[in-house]
């Protein structure tokens, strides 16, 4: 049996730590996380509709009852689309919107103030956080545990094409 010095042992694990990339687990576990996280915020809504409906702002000329429909629906369907890996990058469009129109109404109370003068505690990094992950993973897709993926496979494989197409996926 080999012994390794504890050098050798050091720069093995070392490489094994840093060497891998997980780069397909890693988009999983983030749409998994924002799609939870975004869907919590659905659920609430649903929940307290009554309280809600006549309180929530209303946007494009619609009323607050009708913005909450489609908030909620936003953010309970986009984001089950999103955790499946479905439709992904088209899904992941309208809550960034919502996330925009989210930090407008969230700080146009602030206007007077600076951005420097705005704690960690307010509410309004809250929507750029959710802005942030959505543009990250419209970026880089949804990876290979998606089902964006798996379709693509299938079609590319009806169509007798090589899969060298998605290896950007």
């Amino acid at each position: 049996m080999k012994t390794l010095s504890f050098s050798s042992q050091i720069k093995r694990i070392y490489f094994k730590a840093t060497g891998y990339s997980y780069a397909n687990m890693g988009r999983l576990f983030l749409r998994l996380f924002i799609g939870i996280m975004m869907m919590q915020f659905g659920v609430r809504q649903i929940e307290n509709f009554d309280l809600l409906k006549d309180i929530f702002p209303g946007v494009i000329g619609m009323t607050s009852h009708a913005t909450l429909i489609v908030m909620i629906c936003i953010e309970i369907m986009c984001s089950a689309f999103i955790m499946f890996g479905f439709l992904t990058r088209v899904m992941i469009i309208p809550p960034f919107v919502s996330m925009i129109l989210a930090e407008y109404y969230l700080l146009h109370d602030y206007v007077r103030e600076s951005a420097f003068m705005l704690d960690w505690q307010q509410p309004g990094y809250v929507p750029i956080l959710f802005m942030g992950i959505y543009f990250f993973l419209l970026l880089v897709g949804p990876g290979k545990i998606s089902i964006d993926y798996f379709l693509s496979l299938h079609i590319i494989h009806t169509e007798n094409k090589s899969e060298g197409e998605l290896e950007e996926v």
